[in-house]
């Protein structure tokens, strides 16, 4: 399933030293707020990867698959009320097996997400 246009949008994309920031905005009337939580909504964890995913599916033109997950550090708590855009810069490094994706979820100083792993072409 792919998140987006329904989780969030992108508003722009640059490329800076070998590393791609897209600026996304996340759309708070996602349905997967109403659950996750009602009147207190925060992004899912897996939704973050997502994210990071198809981000790094966009920089590739390719469709991927997240074959292994180094690091995953989930630092602080996204909401769609307190940080209504996010950037999520996306390095991606060819190796042997496939793509070695470094990420990074922020807004402002404040960062979410740190992410490092291995995706595969499908």
């Amino acid at each position: 399933m792919w998140l987006k246009d329904k989780y969030y949008k992108v508003l722009a994309r640059h490329v800076s030293e070998g590393c791609t920031v897209f600026r996304i905005a996340l759309l708070p009337d996602c349905e997967v707020y109403r659950g996750h939580f009602p009147e207190e909504p925060v992004c899912p964890g897996a939704f973050n990867i997502q994210v990071v995913k198809e981000c790094a599916m966009e920089v590739s033109g390719k469709a991927l698959c997240i074959r292994t997950i180094k690091q995953c550090r989930l630092t602080a708590v996204v909401s769609p009320v307190t940080c209504t855009e996010l950037d999520v810069a996306v390095s991606l490094s060819p190796v042997e097996d496939g793509l070695e994706v470094t990420a990074r979820i922020s807004g402002g100083e404040r960062v979410y997400m740190e992410y490092k792993g291995l995706m595969t072409v499908i």
